[in-house]
């Protein structure tokens, strides 16, 4: 059955050969894998769990800070010089397509062999407009707009996922502030939770914190694992009543959460 695999569970600034950034691997029941992000280290947890950039065929990109886009490059130019390889499919809201490639990917893309080159030289691109939803291998996944950077007259264009696999419904909120009037009608419909957490003594304004996340509802809590977190000391996240702290290389199989949840 379908598997979630977190290539990393850490924070855009984690360092370290036992952990990288957030990024995850939704592999089907045929073995294709969509991946959930590409952060800027994306080669070395693709290598850790034995795979390559051959692997990533799919790509979902939640918003354009580096630990979720900054692999793109590496993966483009691999598979464009590789004649074994096919284009990657991207997929992305609209409003991340428009800003991709000129504010994010051009500067180290935009010429290659002497050409001028743009971002259907290295990908096919699925911009997602008002349906707020794409498909992928016959799973319909929903955009969730969160608040992750407001800097008053602009907010950064940035999207969590809500899908259901295997009967089991599934929110990602990938990079988010703690948002109740966001969150809290998914928070209830979901089977089980992947919620962004810090867990810094200082705590930023642009993702949740543990002493926030703690004060939600015990059975909310209860379909929650945490992931995006610093590399310090964690708490005792079972004790307070969340399911744990995603480590690297944790493989949620979705076939075994649906047969608990029936139990």
């Amino acid at each position: 059955m379908s598997k979630l695999l977190f290539l990393g569970s850490g924070s855009a600034f984690t360092l370290g050969t036992d952990n990288f950034q957030s990024n995850m691997m939704l592999i089907n029941n045929n073995g294709e894998k969509l991946l959930i992000d590409c952060g800027s280290d994306i080669r070395f947890p693709l290598y850790k769990a034995g795979l390559s950039y051959q692997d990533v065929k799919d790509i979902y990109i939640s918003h354009l800070h580096a630990d979720h886009v900054g692999g793109l490059e590496y993966i483009g130019f691999n598979h464009k010089f590789n004649p074994k390889c096919n284009k990657p499919h991207l997929y992305v809201n609209e409003a991340i397509a428009k800003e991709i490639w000129t504010n994010t990917l051009s500067g180290g893309m935009g010429y290659t062999e002497g050409k001028s080159t743009n971002l259907d030289s290295f990908f096919v691109l699925h911009s997602i407009g008002d349906e707020q939803h794409f498909y992928w291998q016959g799973i319909k996944f929903n955009l969730l707009r969160v608040i992750h950077v407001n800097s008053g007259p602009t907010i950064m264009p940035s999207y969590g996922l809500f899908f259901e696999v295997d009967g089991v419904k599934v929110l990602l909120t990938t990079d988010t502030q703690f948002r109740l009037d966001i969150f809290q009608e998914k928070y209830e419909e979901a089977d089980i939770i992947f919620h962004d957490c810090e867990i810094s003594a200082i705590p930023t304004p642009v993702h949740p914190h543990y002493t926030s996340l703690v004060n939600l509802p015990a059975h909310i809590k209860q379909k929650i694992w945490l992931y995006g977190y610093q590399p310090e000391k964690l708490p005792e996240a079972e004790k307070d009543g969340f399911l744990g702290f995603v480590k690297r290389g944790h493989i949620f199989d979705f076939e075994d959460i649906y047969l608990k949840g029936k139990n």
